[in-house]
């Protein structure tokens, strides 16, 4: 996991003690119940609900206003959709909210599935389920908006700019095949190449679009998203995570795979991670 995400989900560990102590306390909660709310009898914490768990605070372009159940952002659209398939509409959505690390720790949950940016691990699947992914995270540059590459609208445009990217990683492989590794400058960690940019050294960088939004939201200011590369494979990929050995795990990767076919998550993709927040794909 990149190092500045690991600094997003420190930030929240006050609240994740808090829903660690809550979920203890979920130990003694019955088996879940046969859902009404789905022609299937799918297994639900609340009989005829489907409880969804994501965090909190929530940022955009994943849920907008802070509102999970408004529908939109990307992550909110998906998990609305997800629930249709399996048979509940909205009336019959309950939100409810978790820390990021209380989520994928072992033990009972009080909520069928949770999503905010999980990415799957092996270790994360010794305490959980995951579900079929329903994003494999791009490749972004985070740039400085009085450098030139902040106007940059084509990957032919970036190689004139200095651009940063931390060695050994993904972002790395990415920058280097559609850069070249002459229009690099490689640093030893995340950490280090956002250092450079805040600092005026570099005047872009290279990371994960999750990440991208992170840094110009929270971390480097006057900075912006420029632009994503195009899909490539090696990209973590998010997905809902479920309680372990959850009889719903079946049916949520179900409704995910038939989204992915029938093209509905690349059209949630484009408009809220593409056109949504204004960060269009480079060619």
């Amino acid at each position: 996991m990149p190092v500045f995400r690991t600094l997003r989900h420190a930030a929240a560990a006050a609240i994740a003690v808090a829903a660690a102590v809550s979920l203890a306390a979920c130990a003694s909660t019955p088996a879940p119940s046969s859902s009404g709310g789905a022609d299937d009898g799918l297994q639900t914490v609340t009989p005829g609900t489907l409880t969804i768990a994501t965090g909190e605070p929530n940022y955009e372009p994943w849920f907008v206003d802070d509102d999970p159940a408004n529908g939109k952002g990307f992550e909110g659209a998906v998990a609305n959709a997800v629930a249709e398939k399996l048979g509940f509409d909205a009336d019959h959505i309950a939100w409810v909210r978790t820390g990021f690390d209380a989520a994928i720790a072992p033990g009972p949950k009080d909520w069928d599935l949770n999503i905010q940016q999980f990415s799957v691990t092996d270790e994360r699947k010794k305490a959980v389920d995951f579900s079929s992914p329903y994003y494999t995270t791009t490749q972004a540059v985070v740039a400085l908006k009085d450098s030139p590459a902040a106007s940059a609208t084509s990957i032919d445009a970036l190689k004139s700019a200095t651009v940063g990217v931390a060695a050994g990683t993904t972002s790395y492989t990415v920058a280097k095949e559609q850069l070249g590794e002459a229009a690099l400058s490689v640093f030893n960690t995340v950490d280090d190449v956002v250092l450079a940019l805040k600092g005026g050294q570099i005047d872009a960088m290279v990371t994960d679009l999750p990440g991208a939004f992170y840094i110009t939201g929270a971390v480097v200011d006057d900075s912006v998203v420029t632009g994503q590369f195009p899909s490539s494979d090696g990209g973590d990929q998010f997905a809902f995570v479920l309680p372990k050995g959850s009889a719903l795990t079946g049916a949520v990767s179900d409704a995910v795979d038939a989204l992915r076919e029938d093209g509905t998550l690349d059209e949630l993709q484009q408009k809220w991670l593409s056109d949504a927040v204004d960060v269009p794909v480079l060619q």
